[in-house]
């Protein structure tokens, strides 16, 4: 698409190399709309120059559990060269942590119920002994 190599733009091996993330995540990025690339005349992806930055704020929201749908939403909303994002979608952040607090409170339950379980468990094969 008029693109070439010297100007910057990444083939998708050296954006993976340049990024530490396979080449696979990185089509998986574009295939959810985390990523986009232009085509040479020969089908070759090519990326941004900034692509790289792309993919680390990816990297880190998806490392704070946010799912690729949420991080969609939220691209058009960084702010500078991190992840940071402007403070019209901080409430659907702290939504996602909500849900991430009520997943890490029923986890505990869990938890709690299977140590239950052990311990009436143990005590009744002691007691049987």
């Amino acid at each position: 698409m008029g693109h070439n190599e010297g100007s910057g733009f990444l083939r998708i091996g050296a954006l993976a190399r340049r990024t530490g993330v396979s080449v696979r995540l990185l089509r998986y990025y574009e295939e959810q709309g985390l990523l986009i690339s232009t085509r040479t005349a020969g089908g070759h992806r090519l990326y941004v120059p900034e692509a790289p930055a792309t993919v680390a704020r990816v990297r880190a929201l998806l490392n704070a559990g946010l799912p690729t749908r949420a991080i969609r939403e939220l691209t058009p909303c960084f702010v500078g060269e991190g992840p940071e994002v402007a403070p019209c979608v901080w409430d659907l952040l702290r939504e996602h942590r909500d849900e991430l607090d009520a997943r890490m409170n029923a986890l505990a339950e869990a938890r709690a119920a299977l140590d239950a379980l052990l311990t009436s468990s143990a005590r009744a094969a002691t007691a049987a002994a």
